[in-house]
């Protein structure tokens, strides 16, 4: 790994951009940025420097906040969200003034303007610099993006690769202040890689989007069928004081988007995914379902084919979509979980989905790693399957 710069240097150079914001990148002194971000492996030189950086920036936010999405609200870490202000991170701060940006960092910390530039604003910069150098180092121990990590279950510990929030202290940063919370443990692997997890998809937690295999009509299992569509859906629901079933939240918003796109019991092109709230599952960190149809149905609806094409297209669609609402809904996401799509009842052999869900991902990843993924399966020998396809040539 190329040696990185000094910490100072970064700093000086993340306070002239924190003044411009990030659509001046360019006319900002950048040497130092530019450096961490090719050490890092997100750019190779200044042909794609700028894109390099902001997705450097981004990865060190995100660190700042333990390895969880970046959210403006009081369960974020406030250093994180300062920085993502200050900078212009936040997709609805991009183009704003620094002025601007500078008053809704110091609302994070509920001080003035001038104490926050004399104060706060020191230890935002300082420690976004030691953040961005652990994100190089960490990306230099010679993990390529898609590297699978297997954990065992939702409570396992995380996996032996570094976490987002572990690694060395990088010398120079302030220590953080007195009160501060600390970074939670990071629920994915870090960004540009995938983790296998032995659990029900309902379970997982803090993760940005779920994605849910539906037949080509949208139509959702129902919830007491041991099936992914049919446990999400129950998982989201939400319900009354006695337990019932009030909203039918997924299965609702996907009739809306039927009506609204003038397909209401007709199918929908294989390969189409479509986005709802997570209703229920909110509480659990998850922003966004998406229901990925793959499965077209077979004579009167008991069986179902699946072509092994359409896994590629549902990924590849998927991730398509996740980067849209990033950035139009103001979403700051930066984590998506598959379960096996297409392995379930008359679908494809888990040994190739297996294969195919890889591949696709990491393609997706090698276009853009600033993604986490997450691959649950509720079987162990599933878990070993997809292992073996990893290392597969």
């Amino acid at each position: 790994m190329q040696p990185l710069p000094p910490h100072g240097n970064l700093v000086a150079e993340l306070r002239e951009l924190r003044r411009r914001g990030l659509p001046g990148l360019r006319h900002c002194t950048r040497d130092a940025l530019r450096e961490t971000a090719i050490a890092a492996g997100l750019c190779t030189g200044p042909d794609d420097e700028q894109t390099g950086i902001e997705e450097l920036l981004g990865a060190a936010v995100r660190r700042l906040a333990g390895g969880h999405p970046v959210r403006d609200d009081d369960s974020c870490d406030p250093l994180a969200r300062a920085a993502a202000h200050s900078f212009g991170i936040f997709a609805a701060r991009r183009g704003v003034p620094g002025t601007d940006r500078r008053k809704a960092a110091a609302a994070v910390y509920g001080v003035t303007t001038e104490r926050f530039r004399k104060s706060q604003e020191h230890d935002v910069v300082a420690e976004l610099a030691a953040a961005v150098l652990a994100v190089a180092r960490e990306a230099g121990v010679g993990e390529a993006p898609g590297q699978v990590v297997v954990v065992g279950d939702s409570a396992a510990p995380a996996p032996a690769t570094p976490p987002a929030h572990a690694g060395p202290p990088a010398a120079g940063p302030p220590p953080r202040r007195p009160g501060a919370r600390p970074a939670a443990a990071a629920p994915v692997a870090p960004t540009g890689r995938i983790t296998v997890r032995v659990c029900p998809i309902e379970e997982v937690r803090d993760v940005d989007i779920l994605v849910s295999s539906e037949n080509t009509y949208l139509e959702m299992s129902k919830t007491f069928r041991p099936t992914v569509s049919g446990a999400l859906r129950r998982a989201a629901a939400l319900r009354d004081a006695s337990g019932e079933i009030v909203d039918d939240v997924l299965s609702r918003e996907l009739r809306v988007w039927q009506r609204t796109h003038g397909r209401a019991g007709m199918p929908v092109r294989p390969g189409t995914v479509v986005a709802t709230s997570s209703g229920a599952l909110a509480a659990h960190g998850v922003r966004r379902i998406h229901h990925a149809a793959i499965a077209t149905p077979v004579g009167d609806g008991d069986r179902y084919h699946v072509s092994p094409a359409v896994l590629a297209e549902a990924v590849r669609t998927s991730f398509e979509l996740a980067r849209h609402e990033s950035e139009f809904l103001s979403l700051p996401m930066s984590s998506i979980c598959f379960p096996l799509l297409g392995a379930g009842r008359g679908g494809l052999p888990v040994e190739t989905v297996a294969r195919r869900l890889l591949d696709a991902i990491r393609a997706e990843l090698r276009r853009d790693p600033s993604w986490s993924v997450l691959l649950v399966t509720p079987e162990e020998s599933h878990a070993r399957l997809l292992t073996a396809a990893s290392s597969a040539p």
